[in-house]
């Protein structure tokens, strides 16, 4: 029987189980043997990665052909307009590629969401403002350039849903067993 794993990857771990000396990588979890991530978050980065041993379902994920849905919240750096939103929404051009069309909004009333450690830099004077992003594609840091190329930074990034399947209240560093059918 294939397994899947929906896994809170924290800030500043690596999306695999090897890595140079120093670097968190997700073999300080206590996943089961065998499965490995079916797509990446950023060290920098937090939220749902999924863990499989079921190779199909991972090619199926990766496939940009198949345009399954991502679900990002990102903390930014000012606060977006309307007009900026919608421009985000219709996508824009970053390293010479124009993302495709997403859906984008400011989240209302604004999340809490338990600090990182470190926390995010703060600055009195800008404020902040946490948006939701969601993609049908998984370019390389796109959500962080997406936000970066309309002028507000994404200070903090966390995906909240692959597919249908959704984070929930995992905390940083916890997994759960989920079904295929949670995915999609």
């Amino acid at each position: 029987m294939p397994r899947y794993i929906a896994f809170h990857k924290p800030y500043d771990v690596l999306s695999q189980f090897t890595g140079e000396a120093g670097q968190k990588t997700l073999s300080e979890f206590s996943l089961p043997k065998k499965v490995y991530a079916a797509g990446r978050l950023d060290k920098d980065s937090e939220g749902l990665l999924l863990l499989s041993d079921d190779g199909p379902l991972i090619k199926k994920l990766l496939d940009p052909e198949n345009g399954h849905e991502r679900v990002y919240w990102a903390e930014v750096e000012g606060e977006p307009t309307q007009d900026t939103l919608a421009r985000l929404s219709r996508g824009v051009i970053f390293k010479g590629h124009k993302s495709k069309p997403c859906r984008v909004n400011r989240l209302v009333p604004q999340p809490e969401i338990s600090p990182r450690d470190p926390p995010v830099r703060f600055r009195k004077s800008i404020p902040t403002c946490w948006i939701e992003l969601v993609l049908t594609e998984g370019k390389n840091r796109q959500v962080r350039r997406m936000t970066a190329a309309v002028g507000h930074p994404t200070l903090r990034l966390v995906r909240k849903r692959i597919g249908k399947l959704m984070l929930g209240d995992l905390l940083p560093g916890e997994w759960r067993d989920v079904q295929k059918s949670d995915i999609f």
